[in-house]
């Protein structure tokens, strides 16, 4: 069984069908009860959305994902979003004085809003499947609902305005999340996650990390710090980088990190959903990692390399 923020109609949801999958699901309210579901073994695995174009990490996976039991990444998926005005059915624009919708989907129609409808009010919270389901009850306090179409048509509503979002090229990244498991082989165009946490907070601290995967030619795709939680100024990164954990200078920039930061969580290396090829520099490929150990063992083991 797999989980998925749900309510059904969710982008979450819309995500999940993409891939494909043969298996029964099940919804959760938020992404901290998805992702506990999974550290529990009730469902085998998790859908959540990780990242978005316009708005950035989604904070509430980011954490989930950094605290508790170590969880890793399956897969991703990169899904564009649309958003609609929906609405019960006899409703028209001048009518609309309340609104609901997720967070991340209000700070993506700010400006349609306020050109459109500037007087109404927008109400932030659940999802935007939920703010669908809220909407379609006659004594709901909300007239309409920023949504997908798929939830609107899911809840018997009727669309005011299709495609309202500031920017038509947003896309949301999403990951199927399970308990640690081996990895699959690399594929060529694989991206690998992680959490590092410095040992204490100094200058250069952030330099030392990055400075792990500098030396290695890893680019990172991403890098974001975050509140540790336990007391203010403590912070830490977030980070997804090119490469797949197979490779020697992936394991070589992890081990570095491990002995230099307070600690380090792997959080899986898996495709890239927009299969951008990886590019490997002279000098940091296998083979290159290969060569190296062999030139070091001629220089410790003088004899044994005459021998040979």
């Amino acid at each position: 069984m797999l989980g998925y923020l749900g309510p059904e109609g969710t982008f979450t949801h819309e995500a999940l069908l993409t891939l494909g999958l043969d298996s029964e699901t099940q919804p959760f309210p938020s992404v901290t009860s998805c992702l506990d579901a999974v550290r529990a073994g009730h469902v085998e695995a998790g859908i959540v959305p990780i990242e978005n174009s316009i708005e950035g990490i989604v904070t509430a996976t980011s954490d989930s994902l950094s605290a508790g039991e170590l969880l890793q990444i399956r897969a991703e998926i990169l899904l564009p979003v649309v958003f609609g005005l929906y609405s019960r059915p006899g409703t028209s624009m001048n009518d609309v004085r309340h609104i609901v919708t997720h967070p991340h989907a209000a700070a993506q129609v700010r400006q349609w809003l306020a050109e459109n409808l500037p007087d109404a009010e927008v109400t932030e919270k659940g999802s935007t499947a939920a703010a669908a389901e809220q909407v379609s009850h006659l004594d709901s306090p909300y007239d309409a609902a920023i949504c997908s179409s798929a939830a609107g048509e899911l809840y018997g509503l009727k669309a005011l305005a299709s495609g309202v979002a500031d920017n038509p090229n947003a896309v949301t990244r999403f990951i199927l999340v399970a308990r640690p498991f081996p990895p699959e082989p690399p594929c060529g165009h694989d991206k690998t996650s992680l959490v590092v946490h410095l040992n204490e907070d100094h200058p250069g601290g952030l330099m030392e990390v990055l400075e792990q995967f500098s030396l290695r030619g890893i680019n990172l795709c991403r890098i974001e710090s975050r509140p540790t939680k336990d007391k203010i100024g403590n912070y830490h990164f977030s980070i997804d980088a090119e490469g797949h954990i197979a490779e020697r200078r992936l394991q070589e920039a992890l081990m570095g990190l491990h002995r230099t930061c307070r600690e380090v969580l792997f959080l899986g290396s898996y495709p890239r959903a927009d299969r951008v090829p990886q590019v490997v520099n002279d000098g940091v490929r296998d083979g290159d990692f290969e060569e190296a150990d062999t030139w070091m063992f001629t220089i410790l083991n003088p004899l044994e390399s005459l021998d040979s």
